[in-house]
């Protein structure tokens, strides 16, 4: 049986690859079970300081498996267990220190769609096209879109998306800041590789404490804010990276973190 998620951990790069390209990768209740069974144990090992989410074949991730809810005597309860499976998954990332980067190919449609707005670091090919998608098939979305898109792209564009089902372009993506930036498709998975591993080199710690910043600011008022970016940059000097960071700039020399 074709494994649905490959993984691998290498240079402390956690790499998971949706592997369905003959059904452009849609989210199937195989798949998401296949992510988690990745992503749990991935995100209790101390050598993961960057992840890198990719797929094989042309697409990203073309949404869900529509034809699997039609196969069913319960589409409803399929459809609320993949949603909450994948979700489990995205729980994990989003508290796991080490930030995400992902390469995006070809359509990234429904759920493909609200993953990309979920990345810490989206690359996409230069003929990738995003859609919400979920609007065609009168449904509402998952993946985390409601929580993210607001935040990365402002609540009025999200609405635009939602409701009019509009396709964008990589570029447009970039333009509105769904996607970071855009290269060629031939240098996609090499370009997002190469940015994974340059993050996994750097201060782990501090950066799982700046994605826990970013995702608070939207609760807290000013103040509070300010007191959270105070005590992190306070816990971040007493750990090895910030200590050791500090005396290799006073030495005049690079510094080496160790994700500690």
């Amino acid at each position: 049986m074709t494994e649905l998620v490959l993984g691998t951990i290498e240079d402390g790069v956690a790499t998971l690859t949706f592997n369905r390209p003959e059904a452009s990768n849609a989210m199937s209740m195989d798949l998401a079970d296949a992510l988690y069974a990745l992503v749990e144990p991935y995100a209790r090992d101390r050598s993961v300081r960057a992840w890198l989410i990719n797929s094989t074949g042309k697409n990203f991730c073309a949404g869900g498996d529509v034809g699997a809810f039609g196969n069913t005597d319960d589409p409803q309860g399929l459809i609320g267990a993949m949603a909450r499976r994948l979700h489990d998954s995205l729980r994990i990332l989003n508290a796991h220190r080490a930030p995400v980067v992902m390469a995006v190919q070809g359509a990234a449609a429904g759920a493909g769609f609200s993953l990309v707005s979920g990345a810490d670091i989206a690359i996409a090919g230069r003929s990738s096209t995003y859609l919400w998608a979920y609007a065609a098939l009168g449904l509402t979305c998952d993946g985390g879109s409601t929580w993210n898109l607001p935040r990365v792209i402002g609540l009025r564009r999200a609405q635009e998306l939602a409701f009019t089902g509009r396709r964008l372009t990589a570029e447009e993506a970039a333009d509105i800041g769904l996607v970071t930036r855009v290269v060629e498709d031939e240098a996609l998975q090499e370009e997002a590789l190469k940015v994974a591993r340059a993050i996994a080199q750097g201060p782990t710690e501090s950066f799982g404490a700046v994605k826990q910043l970013f995702a608070s600011s939207f609760a807290n008022d000013y103040g509070t804010q300010l007191e959270a970016e105070a005590n992190a940059i306070a816990a971040a000097l007493g750990r090895p990276d910030g200590a050791n960071a500090v005396q290799a700039f006073l030495e005049k020399r690079k510094p080496v973190f160790t994700g500690e």
